[in-house]
């Protein structure tokens, strides 16, 4: 490269150029040239270089680059191009559409219609221009016709397009290729006619014409035309020139009723929502009592622009119209069967408790059932022998006789139930009655209910003994044995001893739910228990009686 740089200025040199040309080339190359043209001038042989001193002189027969030594004659916007002994320009822009680049560098129009490569239809004769062409229809039009660009013919105007085609006093008047004048007649615009005479347009008077141009307002003429003076509520309309009835519910809103505005013609009226009425103002709304009218079939209370019905106790107001009251059926609801203890009957307004037939009454509450105690009330039908037991909802006529032995003790009340015990009476030298550990026999009796909810045992019976529950029963001591020997029906009953003040206690429960009406004995075992052996046992016969209701 170093060498090449150098031959460019030694043939600079040689071709008594300048050694300060300005070369299209880099700034070394151009400073290496530079160099070796002056050095070339002076004599010496690559004083400042590194280039190899064998560089060859050009040449004759070396080509000349003059694209790079600026001597070609290219013009603006062309490119040099070198060749082998000569060069050529070559255009950078290419000639654009319709032309086409020549040998000679020149750009040359094609001629599409020689060439054949025009788009003009069988109706058009293709004619070549500058850089383009043109279709030009093969039929022509006739006078007053024109041709488009699709070779179709469309009229002239001649009245438009020429300049006073008719004489004064005359109009144009166009026709299909062609044109004619017409002699002017005077025609007179809205409002006015043609003179007797017809020379000229005068002012027509409407307001005196056979019509009517203002129904029911007053008509002022005016020159070519007339207005109407409209009534009170009208407005002019000077397009339609009519009297148009002014909406005063629209232009005036809230401002001229209290409640609802309606409008009228040339006026308006007000008028009043439901529970209202216009006052004597017109404008103003009252409040309506309705219950004047009697609109509720029990209690009507007024309100502001409306009323309500009330119910008395016992009734509800109905869903279907607000005014009826309809009687409540306090027996249907949810909680109806918790209201009476037995059964409800519903009465307009109210109900009333119902008690089983016999052996209740209705107590003071009105809904509970009170047990009638036909014994204390001397209603029952128990003979002198028999005695008189009350259970729930009646009685029973027991006799009790104390078996063989026995003689009655006592008859005792114990928690509202009557206790008759038989105790032991042996005859003498008797020694088998003496023998018999049997001290006692108890008849005693329960009314029980059906309980509805059993949850837990129900303590129906307490047996109480003397026996200390703290004497050591190895040194001569006593326990207590309680059994349930007879009558315990469906396993509902058990016993179970208990401590109670020191002393020992058997307690009967009811453990199983009964549906009565049921009637058993429980048969009960009490054995005083020694170090020594049975001492004693007493026999308690509980008459068990459940009811068939639950109160």
């Amino acid at each position: 490269m170093c060498c090449d740089c150098c031959l460019l200025g030694k043939v600079m040199k040689e071709m008594s150029l300048p050694c300060d040309k300005n070369l299209p080339v880099s700034h070394q190359c151009g400073v290496v040239s530079q160099t070796c043209c002056l050095e070339e001038a002076s004599g010496s042989k690559n004083p400042r270089f590194d280039c190899p001193v064998s560089c060859p002189l050009v040449s004759s027969t070396s080509d000349i680059n003059e694209c790079l030594m600026g001597l070609s004659d290219c013009r603006a916007g062309e490119r040099c191009i070198n060749t082998e002994g000569s060069f050529r320009c070559q255009r950078e822009v290419s000639c654009g559409t319709g032309y086409e680049l020549t040998d000679s560098n020149n750009c040359k129009d094609i001629d599409e219609c020689e060439t054949g490569i025009h788009n003009c239809g069988p109706q058009f004769n293709c004619q070549n221009t500058q850089g383009s062409f043109r279709c030009i229809p093969k039929a022509k039009c006739d006078n007053g016709f024109i041709q488009d660009a699709l070779g179709n013919c469309i009229d002239i105007n001649e009245c438009v397009t020429l300049t006073n085609p008719c004489h004064r006093g005359q109009i144009c008047v166009n026709s299909l290729g062609s044109y004619s004048c017409q002699r002017n007649s005077v025609n007179c615009g809205r409002g006015y006619h043609l003179s007797e005479d017809g020379s000229r347009c005068v002012d027509i008077d409407e307001c005196k014409g056979s019509e009517e141009v203002c129904p029911g307002h007053a008509c002022i003429n005016q020159v070519g035309s007339y207005r109407c003076e409209c009534a009170t509520g009208y407005n002019f309309n000077s397009i339609s020139r009519t009297c148009e009835d002014v909406n005063e519910c629209r232009y005036y809103p809230g401002r001229l009723c209290a409640h609802k505005c309606e409008n009228t013609l040339g006026s308006y009226k007000c008028s009043c929502t439901s529970g209202f009425k216009l006052a004597n103002d017109g404008r103003n709304c009252d409040d309506v009592n309705e219950c004047e009218t009697n609109p509720c079939s029990q209690e009507c209370a007024n309100v502001y622009g409306s009323y309500q019905c009330y119910c008395r106790r016992g009734y509800q107001l109905s869903d279907i119209d607000g005014l009826t009251c309809e009687d409540i059926d306090e027996c249907a609801l949810p909680t109806g069967g918790h209201i009476c203890t037995y059964r409800c009957r519903n009465t307009p307004g109210s109900f009333t408790c119902i008690c089983p037939a016999e052996g209740y009454t209705l107590a003071t509450n009105g809904r509970s059932c009170q047990d009638i105690d036909e014994c204390a009330a001397g209603s029952h039908t128990c003979t002198a022998n028999e005695s008189c037991f009350n259970i729930q909802g009646g009685f029973r006529c027991l006799s009790f006789d104390c078996p063989n032995n026995y003689k009655r003790a006592a008859t005792l009340r114990i928690q509202g139930s009557d206790t008759i015990r038989c105790s032991k009476s042996c005859q003498p030298n008797d020694i088998a009655c003496v023998l018999d550990p049997i001290h006692s026999v108890s008849h005693t009796f329960i009314s029980l209910p059906t309980f509805r909810e059993f949850v837990k045992p129900e303590e129906i019976v307490f047996l109480r003994t003397t026996v200390p529950v703290y004497s050591s029963y190895q040194f001569g001591g006593y326990d207590v044995r309680f059994d349930i020997l007879e009558g315990n029906v469906e396993n509902a009953f058990d016993i179970i001893k208990r401590v109670e003040s020191g002393r020992f206690l058997g307690v009967v429960r009811q453990v199983k739910p009964l549906v009565g009406p049921v009637e058993t004995v429980l048969k009960l075992s009490m054995r005083n228990l020694s170090s020594h052996g049975d001492a004693g046992q007493n026999i308690i016969n509980v008459h068990v009686f459940v009811s068939a209701f639950w109160f």
